[in-house]
């Protein structure tokens, strides 16, 4: 008897554990959204009643322009600096984490026909001697006339459409999860590139990269890959203010070296549209598995409402499906649930199926260049071989992003 009671307890503390974290994830976004609106209409009234206020906010980045001149030469400070919250509750586990998301540094520069970026990525979460990862931005862009620029060495090589959107201008914390499964997460990568805006609102850009995922230039090691984006954009209708369709291809030369992902080529289609204050975008994309990679379909819509200059709604939808098992793996937060629970195998961290909603508000205080953001997420993954990949849980995220 007394065992049974035991049990009936555990289970009792359990359901109540759930409950309460269950609870507290709807308050915090309550609480999030209220701050938000609150905030804004406090940001309208000072707006209404001074210009300063906003002006100074705005000034505050002149700190980053050291040197320009009437020619169109200039020298700047450039990075980001992005904090995360997180805190998931699943079937799986809990997982609950403060941490820096990024901190990058350098400067970017513009002389005659020529600019020039190098920035490195620090990590804040580590000491200070273990801090440096990396060089991102590292390179030397020629201006062939003024609509083609050919860009050398180390740079962003950005497909589908949060891939190449700059995490400086996401509209959620974390890139979509069909990003995240086909794109190159090591971003930046030593190679040629070539971009050109065309007639009839057509433009593109091609390159061949190097997949040496070293922290400095580097093409050694490695085999490469090359890209070809197109995008087209919509003259004004009565469906849309602003619209825009692009296409990206991906040939990736597989290899063993864990800088790009096992997908021999893959193909995304990618929309955004403007209406007033509303807007969408989509992304639907494919890869043809390679090195034990299952071939793998995703789409993406993410409507969006713009509530006034300063909030900004924000839903998304991703669906994901493998064509074997184990093909598919989880986001960046829900994957840590995994890892902290003792299925860190590959296997362990994915499944056939995922699905995910999202709904979150974004609170600009000086445009993309310093704002807050909050959203709750639910996402489910199957996992047809019931080896450890199965996961159905909640994250709520707020997250500060700037940049200069």
């Amino acid at each position: 008897m007394i065992v049974i009671n035991m049990k009936n307890q555990t289970l009792t503390n359990k359901i109540s554990a759930r409950t309460s974290s269950a609870a507290k994830l709807i308050i915090a976004l309550a609480v999030a959204t209220s701050l938000s609106t609150s905030l804004a209409h406090a940001q309208t009234s000072a707006v209404i009643e001074s210009k300063n206020t906003e002006n100074s906010i705005d000034d505050a980045w002149d700190f980053a322009n050291l040197y320009d001149n009437e020619q169109g030469d200039y020298f700047k400070l450039s990075g980001r600096l992005q904090l995360d919250s997180a805190w998931v509750d699943s079937d799986q586990g809990d997982y609950n984490d403060t941490s820096w998301r990024r901190f990058r540094f350098g400067f970017k520069g513009k002389t005659g026909e020529f600019t020039y970026a190098l920035e490195a990525d620090i990590n804040l979460n580590n000491s200070l001697d273990e801090a440096y990862n990396r060089l991102t931005d590292a390179n030397i862009a020629w201006s062939l006339d003024k609509n083609t620029q050919l860009k050398f060495l180390k740079q962003s090589t950005g497909f589908t459409l949060d891939g190449k959107t700059s995490s400086k201008k996401l509209l959620t914390p974390q890139r979509n999860n069909l990003t995240n499964n086909l794109w190159f997460t090591s971003e930046y990568f030593t190679g040629v590139s070539v971009k050109s805006k065309l007639a009839d609102d057509w433009s593109y850009k091609t390159g061949i990269f190097s997949s040496d995922g070293s922290d400095e230039i580097s093409i050694s090691d490695a085999s490469y890959f090359a890209m070809f984006s197109t995008a087209k954009k919509l003259a004004k209708n009565n469906l849309w203010d602003k619209g825009e369709v692009s296409f990206d291809y991906v040939y990736n030369d597989t290899h063993e070296d864990g800088n790009t992902r096992n997908f021999s080529q893959v193909i995304s289609t990618s929309s955004k549209f403007k209406q007033n204050d509303w807007g969408f975008q989509s992304d639907i994309s494919w890869g043809k598995g390679d090195l034990g990679q299952s071939d793998l379909f995703g789409v993406v819509v993410m409507p969006t409402y713009q509530q006034s200059e300063k909030i900004q709604w924000v839903a998304r939808y991703t669906y994901l499906s493998s064509s074997e098992d184990n093909g598919v793996r989880l986001g960046r937060y829900d994957s840590r649930v995994v890892d902290e629970h003792g299925q860190s195998s590959v296997d362990g961290e994915r499944g056939d199926k995922y699905q995910e909603v999202y709904a979150g508000v974004n609170w600009f205080v000086n445009d993309h260049k310093l704002k807050f953001q909050a959203g709750l997420q639910y996402a489910k993954m199957d996992d047809n071989a019931n080896d450890g990949g199965a996961y159905d849980g909640w994250n709520f995220t707020v997250a500060i992003r700037s940049y200069w």
